[in-house]
């Protein structure tokens, strides 16, 4: 099984047309939240444009679970035809029992992660993958507004038992790891 990671997207169009060719040929898209809009505290993203994002999500062909974050509204919701799971949404895949949250509120579920292999959170921007004990914690970073040092987009992708995370402007490998 194929499955497509994303987060923090705030919005950009172009950031999201920029990462969708690595996620098309899977067999679910998980996306981390912080959707459509860019936040407070953020720049408006390069290629802000939330209706022309909310239009190619949900012409999408590929499945796809939304994770509710910090900037994510009840209006997103009555725009987007997939619902915004809150705080956090299980997936379970014949090898993999993942848990996915956005990251602003990882205090209150950590009780819950030693059930999972694999945990998924953005909220940071910053993308990277470790092992702590038997979970695996994946944060695909933002294909929008990057706060890793160079500022790299990024997405991550799982393809059977392999985790990549992946520079999307250069299609380059950042980082591996083994389920």
């Amino acid at each position: 099984m194929k499955i497509g990671f994303i987060s923090d997207t705030h919005g950009s169009l172009s950031a999201w047309r920029l990462a969708y060719p690595y996620l098309a040929d899977s067999d679910l898209i998980l996306h981390c939240g912080d959707v459509l809009y860019h936040g407070p505290r953020n720049p408006l993203p390069e290629g802000y444009d939330p209706q022309g994002l909310v239009a190619e999500l949900n012409a999408l062909a590929t499945p796809m679970v939304i994770v509710r974050g910090n900037c994510d509204a009840d209006i997103d919701q009555m725009l987007l035809d997939y619902p915004l799971e809150s705080p956090y949404a299980h997936i379970f895949t014949p090898k993999t029992a993942i848990l996915a949250h956005h990251g602003h509120n990882e205090p209150a579920l950590k009780k819950m992660f030693p059930r999972y292999q694999l945990v998924v959170s953005g909220h940071t921007h910053l993308p990277g993958i470790r092992k702590e004990s038997s979970i695996i914690y994946l944060n695909p970073g933002s294909p929008s507004l990057p706060k890793n040092d160079p500022r790299i987009p990024t997405i991550a992708l799982m393809d059977g038992e392999l985790l990549t995370l992946l520079d999307i402007q250069t299609g380059q490998s950042l980082e591996t790891m083994n389920l």
